[in-house]
């Protein structure tokens, strides 16, 4: 049974930083995409970064490049999200996805962060930041 299960949210004041996790367990890890998501109130859900597990190319929406960095510990089936100079537009809850990659289609969606893409997801995260 795949899980993913997200730790590391929190509140924080404008500038600040974080750092989120994503425990994968249930499937082997290398050989998918994986993403983080987040999903505002009243919005909807958005893609923010993504990566290849074999290869480690990486993907990010406009809105988080040179502040967002997500990375992955393979051995330890673990994804990650460094935030830095956390913005107030920043605060949702943060989501957790993989996807598999058998297709161009599933390739196209990881590069541009599609959640068409992604069909496992973890629980969420909150994320809130103050000014």
């Amino acid at each position: 049974q795949v899980q993913l299960v997200e730790s590391g949210g929190g509140s924080v004041q404008a500038g600040g930083s974080l750092r989120l996790s994503c425990a994968v367990s249930g499937y082997t890890y290398s050989g998918y995409c994986m993403g983080w998501f987040r999903q505002a109130p009243g919005k909807e859900r958005e893609g923010v970064a993504s990566i290849y597990t074999a290869g480690g190319n990486t993907y990010y929406a406009d809105s988080v490049k040179g502040r967002f960095t997500i990375s992955q510990a393979l051995a330890k089936n673990t994804l990650y999200l460094q935030m830095n100079s956390l913005k107030p537009e920043d605060t949702a809850m943060y989501y957790c996805a993989a996807g598999r990659l058998y297709t161009y289609d599933d390739s196209r969606n990881c590069r541009t962060i599609d959640r068409a893409g992604f069909g496992y997801w973890g629980q969420g995260t909150q994320v809130t930041v103050s000014s």
